[in-house]
């Protein structure tokens, strides 16, 4: 056991001393880079990200909506949706462990479970991720309480708060709660997009992206349907429009009061 934990600690602060092309000899050829992940201004417009033209800064250049798997993600952390052991189980809890490798599971071992609502960060150590946040969502079976969704909205909040403590700029959240949780996959959609964006607009110059990881038909075609509440590139247009016509009023009513005074 202490030599499992020696091996462990060993790999994780290897691993997360080499750089990026370091690393990609470690995992393989298996995975998906940020700058292939199209951003939601992008997904909006149908172009790609190396034909996007440049523009101001918004909040939907920040979130991207993907539809595959978690663990070929290349990014700084993707969120495990654990059960309060952190020891592995089933849905997308198996399958990080499963990728990550079997020093992930000592790693958690070491740290004695997670509250529900609350995150953890462990090393990635297979993965292409450097970093897995493991967070432990509510359980629901389909009925859904001011506790339930408080929880769930900290889950997000924990692990967001985990990335910027460590300086982490991209982060991968799969549906959390909404497998064998029983937590309804369109309230768990709504309380994801608006704790992420609540949160984007006080940390947009610290974050590169936050990526939707979504499996699922269903939930694609939710968070499809959602995010253009949350992110539309439409709104920041109007924004733009309403913020410079505020500005020539604002520019117009100087000039006549210089002009009758």
């Amino acid at each position: 056991m202490h030599l499992q934990k020696h091996l462990s600690s060993f790999s994780k602060q290897r691993l997360l001393s080499l750089g990026q092309e370091e690393r990609r000899k470690e995992y393989g050829s298996n995975y998906l880079a940020l700058d292939k992940i199209p951003t939601w201004r992008q997904h909006v417009n149908n172009t790609a990200p190396e034909e996007e033209e440049e523009h101001p800064i918004s909040l939907c250049d920040k979130v991207s909506l993907y539809k595959g798997d978690i663990t070929i993600l290349e990014v700084d952390a993707i969120v495990n949706a654990a059960n309060s052991s952190l020891l592995g189980g089933g849905g997308v809890d198996g399958c990080i462990h499963r990728a990550a490798g079997h020093f992930l599971y000592e790693e958690c071992r070491s740290l004695n479970g997670c509250d529900t609502g609350s995150a953890k960060l462990t090393c990635g150590y297979d993965l292409p991720a450097k970093y897995v946040i493991h967070t432990v969502g509510p359980i629901a079976r389909g009925t859904v309480g001011p506790s339930q969704s408080r929880d769930l909205r900290s889950c997000y909040e924990t692990s967001l708060r985990l990335m910027e403590e460590n300086k982490l700029h991209s982060v991968a959240f799969p549906c959390i709660s909404t497998g064998i949780y029983g937590f309804p996959n369109e309230p768990a959609a709504v309380i994801a997009l608006r704790t992420v964006r609540d949160w984007l607009k006080e940390n947009t110059d610290e974050v590169d992206r936050v990526i939707f990881c979504v499996f699922l038909e269903t939930d694609y075609e939710i968070y499809k349907r959602k995010m253009s509440d949350f992110f539309s590139p439409g709104n920041v247009v109007l924004n733009f429009i309403l913020t410079s016509l505020l500005l020539c009023l604002s520019f117009c009513i100087i000039l006549l009061v210089k002009v009758f005074t």
